[in-house]
């Protein structure tokens, strides 16, 4: 099948869209990009989509990655992507930089989860272009990402939280909740100091409440370590 598809995924799929969501696509193509094609790709999309956390025109921030028919097919691990953009990334664009591939565990993760929600914005439904990932692929991953997400806890842990809430519940349940829900689902197995700190990250996310780090030093470190555990131990 030679046909170019976009969809849809993330929060606005998973959760609906909040106040500072990005919007998440994914797009499978054939063949692959020049250098040219993708230095004006990313320009393109500096220019139409919003900033993060606060675009002066009221538009949404883009997060788009692109995966090759080819890749797919023969399914690697961890996942390749041949081209992404994100807000992170613009001041390296705006330098001069050309987005290149990447391989990493996290689109393993991206790709599984859009085929399970993914909505088609062009092309067929995404169980057509999308390969189905092997759970044990997917518990792969997420053992390979969770020493640097805890690690990098300190200034996002928030983020932390909520991302250690999702992880555990995919390893539990096969199924990939939204962040709102897999808090939900984690924090009645947790101490109550430690699911104090995770709800109180749920209800804050994303910029609907205040997080204060400083009120809740104790508890965030020990939800990090109580979910890190949990997860470790159905690796």
């Amino acid at each position: 099948m030679s046909q170019t598809a976009v969809y849809l995924h993330g929060s606005a799929v998973a959760e609906g869209l909040r106040r500072h969501s990005d919007v998440d696509l994914l797009a499978v193509m054939e063949g692959s990009l020049s250098a040219s094609a993708r230095r004006d790709l990313a320009a393109d999309l500096m220019a139409v989509y919003g900033r993060y956390p606060f675009d002066r025109e009221g538009r949404r921030p883009l997060e788009v990655i692109v995966f090759r028919s080819a890749d797919l097919v023969r399914l690697p691990y961890p996942a390749r992507a041949e081209f992404v953009y994100g807000e992170w990334l613009r001041g390296a664009f705006e330098g001069g930089a050309v987005p290149d591939g990447e391989t990493t565990p996290e689109f393993t993760l991206v790709l599984a989860q859009a085929r399970e929600q993914a909505v088609p914005l062009f092309g067929p439904a995404v169980t057509e272009r999308v390969p189905d990932i092997p759970f044990p692929d997917i518990c792969r991953a997420i053992g390979d990402l969770l020493p640097d997400l805890v690690a990098g806890a300190e200034g996002d842990e928030r983020n932390v939280l909520l991302t250690l809430a999702r992880m555990w519940a995919t390893i539990s349940t096969g199924r990939f909740l939204s962040k709102a829900a897999a808090a939900d689902w984690a924090a009645p197995q947790l101490t109550n100091q430690a699911a104090g700190a995770l709800l109180c990250a749920k209800r804050s996310y994303p910029g609907q409440g205040s997080f204060d780090v400083s009120v809740w030093h104790a508890e965030l470190g020990l939800a990090v370590e109580e979910m890190r555990q949990r997860i470790m131990s159905m690796l």
